[in-house]
């Protein structure tokens, strides 16, 4: 229910040329990262901005740091894309977690094929078949936070899949893993994409479930949390 970062530096965000790198300041040196979130995160990347990055074990990397954390005022966000699935991944499979009973025996596969799409977890327990579709989020606004930052077309795809799921007997959920702490509420970005909220409000009343869980973040660690209201 958590990973852990190594080698985590400090640094002073300049510039984001494109979506995969960034431009930082680290002990007076400019160093060009990676940014493991190809988001827009326009909220989040500011100049002057405090990052936290890891340093790559790989000598022979383009780039020798990964952008993992940004502070946003008094929160502390985490910016790798990946994290989400890693924590979701050993959470499904802990006795903490409630979709099942704490001893109950489970197969949890990711990167499940399901119709035209990769689902990222798939999972038996006894009669029961499970998928899941895990969505990270880090753009929050007055306390809200909201998916998609950029309007996605994986997501709406996704999310549909599931839907015909539900209809062939699957028991369906959309876990979005807010990547930090802080926030009241999650609900779909109506204003960057209307047919993403739409298309999640339709699979929710025909059964899929929508979660939200918000997460502890620090430098160097990603703990998945508590529950978070879910506002369709």
């Amino acid at each position: 229910m958590f990973m852990k970062y190594r080698k985590i530096v400090q640094g002073s965000f300049l510039t984001r040329p494109n979506r995969f790198i960034a431009h930082v300041s680290v002990d007076g040196n400019i160093e060009v990262c990676h940014v493991k979130h190809t988001g827009r995160c326009r909220e989040l990347l500011l100049p002057e901005s405090t990052v936290y990055l890891e340093e790559s074990d790989n000598p022979a990397r383009k780039t020798k740091y990964d952008l993992v954390a940004v502070k946003k005022g008094e929160i502390l966000v985490n910016m790798d894309s990946g994290a989400p699935n890693k924590v979701v991944g050993e959470w499904l499979k802990s006795g903490h977690c409630p979709l099942f009973a704490a001893d109950e025996e489970r197969k949890i596969k990711p990167e499940y094929k399901y119709g035209n799409s990769r689902i990222d977890f798939y999972g038996e327990a006894g009669t029961r078949k499970i998928l899941m579709e895990v969505k990270g989020v880090t753009l929050e606004e007055n306390g809200v936070a909201r998916f998609p930052d950029a309007p996605s077309e994986r997501a709406v795809k996704h999310v549909k899949e599931l839907e015909k799921a539900v209809s062939e007997g699957y028991e369906c959920y959309v876990m979005f893993v807010v990547q930090m702490k802080g926030v009241s509420c999650f609900t779909p970005n109506k204003d960057t994409q209307p047919e993403f909220c739409q298309v999640l409000r339709q699979a929710e009343k025909a059964g899929v479930k929508v979660l939200a869980y918000d997460c502890q973040v620090r430098e160097d660690e990603l703990l998945l949390s508590e529950p978070v209201e879910v506002c369709l």
